[in-house]
């Protein structure tokens, strides 16, 4: 039998610097400057590990005699000790960690696959308003249906929408902590859904103006300020809100304004920049809006960043407009099928939806920008107050 306990508690201070073996594989490294490590040595499955136990200044002898005897055992049953410490801790650590602590970290880690780095904030504010309020900070291994149901409840019907990505955002956050390794119900949301029921919410259209009304609307836009001319441009290019209220200077060349890839939304395609052709008027807009740019953004805050959607919704709310900002692609969409023969595609094209199957826009090798500056233009004519008289839109084969 080895020969065990050969320190003593007095040696382990007085020992010169050097390597010393207590016995049955638990040594001491004694360092120059009087300080040491406890170290212990164990072979495991044929191999030798060296597991450390911590210094001479916080583990006695006895406790590292006493630590070394239970890895010891772990050993003997085939068990790594440094992999199963190391397990331990996690396991430790995760019923520390709060759902507050994953959130952030899963938004981090997605932020790079978000729109602006997710600095808009419609990833993470489902979750910072609706679920980390109440459960935010309870370790995120004692999430479960009852938790998630009793925090939803109040919006699951009056808010569904809201709710559902909330709830989406949370199952998200449980599938990143259960990669982290930590011990959480990843059928919890599932769940949740199925106590909550079936939403009695009905979904509703963003109130959009009638296009006649357009010009009139258009026309009391007259003042020359950001929000004017925001909307102004929007009305012309019937994009949505988020790549206007952010265009730079850098995006548009001539008359086309390129939308980056990642500022489209829902597009299938999203490896693929999108072209807007400008008509004249939409060119005479942008010139304005040059002379109150910051930093580059055409659409500049009063303080700091860009303007926002609320700021251009709520001047048409004090004019008395039920009508909201993204209602105006809804407006020239009806346009187009109501004042022209624009071909399905170009009109679905025009406002940056995916036309067709993948198969078919992989062969496609046209987005159609001629095709839609002429609509645009005839569609800048009708809001400045001309005609919108029908007029013929003809795709030619191979039209780029």
């Amino acid at each position: 039998m080895r020969a065990t306990n050969r320190l003593s508690a007095k040696s382990v201070t007085s020992l010169a610097p050097g390597k010393y073996n207590d016995g049955a594989g638990l040594w001491l490294h004694k360092r120059d400057d009087g300080g040491g490590q406890w170290v212990l040595r164990v072979t495991v499955h044929g191999r030798r590990r060296e597991m450390g136990l911590g210094s001479i200044a916080d583990v006695s002898l006895k406790s590292a005699r006493e630590a070394a005897e239970k890895w010891r055992d772990l050993a003997r049953r085939d068990l790594d000790p440094i992999k199963e410490r190391a397990k331990a801790k996690r396991a430790a650590h995760g019923n520390l960690q709060t759902l507050k602590d994953i959130a952030q970290d899963a938004f981090e880690s997605r932020k790079a696959e978000l729109k602006g780095d997710g600095l808009a904030g419609q990833w993470f504010s489902p979750l910072q308003l609706h679920i980390l309020p109440k459960l935010g900070a309870l370790p995120v291994s004692e999430i479960d249906q009852k938790e998630i149901r009793n925090t939803l409840a109040p919006i699951w019907h009056s808010k569904a929408e809201t709710a559902r990505k909330a709830l989406n955002r949370l199952s998200i956050c449980l599938k990143h902590a259960a990669a982290l390794g930590l011990d959480v119900d990843l059928q919890a949301t599932d769940k949740a859904r199925a106590l909550l029921g079936k939403s009695r919410h009905k979904a509703t259209n963003i109130p959009a103006m009638p296009w006649q009304e357009v010009p009139a609307f258009y026309a009391s836009l007259s003042d020359g300020s950001v929000t004017h001319l925001a909307l102004r441009l929007l009305i012309l290019t019937g994009v949505r809100s988020a790549p206007l209220r952010f265009l730079h200077e850098d995006q548009i060349d001539d008359d086309v304004w390129t939308i980056p890839a990642e500022a489209m939304k829902g597009r299938k395609d999203a490896t693929v920049d999108f072209r807007v052709p400008l008509s004249a008027e939409a060119m005479a807009v942008i010139a304005e809006a040059r002379r109150q740019a910051r930093g580059g953004f055409l659409f500049p805050s009063v303080k700091r960043g860009v303007i926002s959607d609320m700021t251009m919704a709520m001047l048409m709310t004090r004019a008395g407009h039920k009508a909201r900002p993204h209602g105006f692609r809804s407006s020239l969409r009806d346009w187009l099928a109501e004042a022209t023969d624009a071909p399905h595609e170009v009109a679905e094209t025009i406002l940056g939806h995916a036309v067709g199957g993948a198969v078919e826009r992989a062969y496609r090798r046209t987005d159609y920008l001629e095709q839609r500056r002429a609509l645009l233009a005839r569609w800048a004519k009708h809001v400045t107050g001309g005609t919108g008289a029908i007029f013929s839109i003809v795709l030619k084969e191979g039209a780029a």
